[in-house]
């Protein structure tokens, strides 16, 4: 149940940070530096004008910190937002095949190097090299979400169930506009701030896309529920919640077209004739750029590394993927499980920085390593949690002490979980060509977080399969497909799960996990004897 391996970890314990991962890593590596300062002369022979001027510091660049951290807020909706649809799917009964396709929303965050590199080198330098994309792609997140407003009542409540194909349709679509905007705002950060300040810009990212997620994820689920609103903010029951998702979906459209259109007018990217720096940006070529990435990808150490970490998450995808919705299935309240992310928000702030004193050294992936058989235990305890629930249920909902348990469950998972993270993130910072430094650190974050995608997905397909299930009160009838299930139930009976596939899958899981770490585990760790010279990149750089 990984939240942030920031969109490998595609479905959390907790309900929330479902891309998470793909969001605050990806492009880690693009936000470790600036270009260099290029102060703008003064007309003159005074030796003076010629000197550096002083850094604003943080107070003179605090309106650029703020617009930052609002951009990353906003991108952090929409994803909150398709976060909260498998929750909403779960609890009207949908089918782990449907779940399993609507995953796919969640990759765009891990693919979007593929077109990085054209945000990045095509524009309009009239207007801005990072505003071209950025203006045009809010317009559309907003029109996108004043359209789904209209439409996704009508998606979710269609004849037959749910609407999944298009669901799945639209919201890529808006997961995807995210992450181009997403590669807007990081570069934009880097020639934002000065050199000085430019740090803030990945804090702005992560505290950003965080609260932007629980806006869009938590605060929504909370405010849907009407069992929530009456509990807790209402003197007087009602049938619904206070705000429906048509209505949020409505009210954010508005807020992104709004600030979108102030952001065009009122903000230049470039602001001359103040005395302050100018960044000389180096565009390269698209394609010689996918052919740099091409020739990272085929050198024998990276291409081994990658392999690794596209296999690596295998073992943990059943816990990652299908807990929470199991949870959901045995009538946890989708609204609860949410907020109890929200106490593990501080613990995820904190548990890199403590982690971080254990990864600085020469060998980060033993770490790894050694996090990685704890994090396959607690897998298998999770599959306990979901078997123990339904005998935990009451009549007026689940007791207090089940909450803390869970909640206890997913710290101790969080832990592990961040120490192989923080472990695979301080191993890529080492091994990146300083050269080609962001491209090169781009590129593994991305693979690192696609190793965690394409797993989840899988498990959330196979659940169905792998669930056995008879007739009982028809004799005669089974409940091997749709079909059979319609007759058995047609015929007065009623299908029956005699094997769950989610507890198959977390054994398999499980054992998938050892294996890698038994056998290929110690290939990972051998990779931190390669010199340097293996990790570097032999093309010509000018």
């Amino acid at each position: 149940m990984e939240s942030s391996d920031l969109i490998g970890r595609q479905r959390k314990l907790m309900g929330v940070s479902l891309s998470l991962e793909h969001m605050r890593n990806v492009d880690r590596g693009e936000m470790s530096a600036s270009e260099p300062d290029i102060e703008e002369g003064v007309e003159g022979s005074d030796p003076e004008s010629r000197r550096p001027r002083a850094q604003p510091g943080i107070r003179g660049e605090l309106g650029n910190v703020l617009l930052l951290l609002f951009l990353y807020v906003l991108q952090g909706i929409p994803l909150g937002l398709a976060g909260s649809i498998p929750l909403i799917l779960q609890s009207k009964g949908v089918s782990y095949k449907h779940q399993a396709f609507f995953s796919f929303v969640f990759w765009p965050f891990s693919l979007k190097l593929l077109w990085a590199p054209l945000v990045d080198a095509l524009y309009f330098s009239r207007f801005g090299r990072r505003k071209s994309w950025l203006v045009p792609t809010q317009y559309l997140l907003g029109l996108f979400m004043l359209y789904l407003s209209v439409r996704v009542d009508s998606l979710l409540q269609s004849e037959g169930g749910a609407n999944v194909v298009t669901l799945t349709a639209l919201f890529f679509m808006l997961t995807f506009l995210a992450a181009t905007q997403d590669i807007a705002v990081d570069g934009w950060a880097l020639t934002m701030l000065s050199r000085e300040n430019v740090g803030y810009a990945s804090t702005c990212n992560s505290v950003g896309q965080t609260a932007g997620y629980i806006l869009g994820n938590v605060l929504f689920l909370a405010l849907e529920s009407a069992d929530f609103c009456n509990k807790y903010l209402r003197i007087e029951p009602k049938a619904t919640g206070i705000v429906t998702l048509s209505d949020f979906l409505c009210f954010w459209g508005m807020v992104f077209l709004f600030s979108t259109t102030l952001v065009a007018i009122f903000k230049r990217e470039n602001e001359p004739g103040k005395g302050k720096r100018k960044v000389q940006e180096e565009t390269q070529g698209v394609m010689e750029t996918y052919k740099l990435l091409f020739s990272i990808v085929m050198m024998p150490t990276v291409f081994t590394f990658c392999a690794l970490l596209l296999t690596a998450k295998i073992g943990f995808s059943a816990a990652d993927a299908v807990t929470g919705l199991k949870l959901v299935e045995a009538g946890v309240p989708k609204e609860q499980l949410a907020l109890l992310a929200v106490p593990m928000v501080p613990l995820q702030i904190l548990l890199p920085l403590v982690i971080s004193k254990y990864t600085a050294g020469p060998r980060p992936l033993d770490i790894f390593y050694k996090a990685f058989p704890f994090r396959l235990l607690i897998g298998l305890e999770y599959a306990l949690l979901v078997w123990w629930t339904p005998s935990v249920k009451q009549e007026g909902g689940f007791p207090v002490y089940y909450y803390v348990i869970v909640l206890l469950s997913d710290a101790v998972y969080e832990v592990a979980l961040y120490s192989m993270h923080v472990a695979c993130m301080a191993f890529h910072a080492k091994v990146s060509d300083p050269v080609i430094g962001g491209t090169y650190m781009t590129l593994l974050n991305t693979v690192t977080n696609l190793g965690g995608n394409w797993p989840s997905t899988v498990a959330l397909w196979m659940v169905d399969p792998l669930t056995s299930k008879e007739c009982r009160g028809a004799v005669g009838q089974s409940c091997g497909s749709p079909e059979e299930a319609w007759l058995c139930v047609k015929e007065g009976g009623a299908c029956v799960v005699t094997l769950d596939g989610y507890y198959v899958e977390s054994v398999v899981c499980v054992v998938i996990g050892l294996v890698w770490w038994l056998w290929l585990g110690k290939k990972l760790r051998s990779l931190q004897q390669q010199s340097p010279a293996a990790w570097r990149c032999r093309v010509d750089q000018r």
